[in-house]
């Protein structure tokens, strides 16, 4: 299946798990060493916003910086779902959003937008199942979702790795479930607990 038409059943994804953060959890730790789970949905909110931006073709406001603290703001679990909502559609609504380049940071002549589209499903995928262990829960990822994510990070990996995105590979068994892999895959131990 086209990643362009899994973008949506992603972005649905990831809100299901933003809408079920408690707000006592935002100061655990998550599965990445260098976010408690405040940090980790704060990325994850700028970057979704960002996405819209990057569908578009289009510079992104200077402001909110990455550094702004979105879970301080009002109902942040909302304003994520209706970003995620908008980015999804952005780029699942017109393939124009997958040719040529484009930037997350609306800089430099950026990367090919497919790769960016793809960094941006993989993002409500990886940072999802991140949050959703920080946070007690249990996420359900369609299958289809869990094969595009696998075959984009098997695709990127060693590029992830060089650039601190992934950490080095956990080794997971050939016959465990293909999230598990997946997470091995992007330096994820699949059995990572608080």
């Amino acid at each position: 299946m086209e990643l362009r038409n899994l973008m949506i059943p992603a972005a649905e994804a990831a809100v299901r798990i933003v809408r079920a953060v408690p707000a006592d959890a935002l100061d655990g730790p998550t599965p990445c060493p260098d976010w408690d789970a405040r940090g980790l949905a704060n990325h994850l909110v700028f970057w979704t916003g960002r996405g819209e931006y990057a569908a578009h073709k289009q510079q992104p406001p200077a402001e909110p910086t990455e550094e702004h603290d979105f879970t301080a703001d009002g109902d942040w679990r909302e304003l994520f779902a209706a970003q995620a909502l908008k980015t999804a559609e952005a780029w699942a609504s017109s393939p124009e959003a997958w040719e040529g380049n484009t930037s997350l940071s609306g800089t430099g002549p950026g990367m090919p937008a497919a790769v960016i589209g793809g960094m941006v499903f993989g993002e409500w995928i990886m940072h999802g199942w991140d949050l959703a262990a920080a946070t007690g829960q249990r996420p359900e990822f369609a299958p289809e979702l869990i094969q595009a994510a696998y075959e984009g990070a098997a695709s990127i990996a060693d590029m992830a790795r060089q650039y601190g995105a992934f950490g080095e590979e956990v080794p997971v068994p050939e016959s465990a479930p293909q999230l598990d892999r997946l997470l091995g895959l992007a330096g994820r131990d699949p059995q990572w607990t608080p």
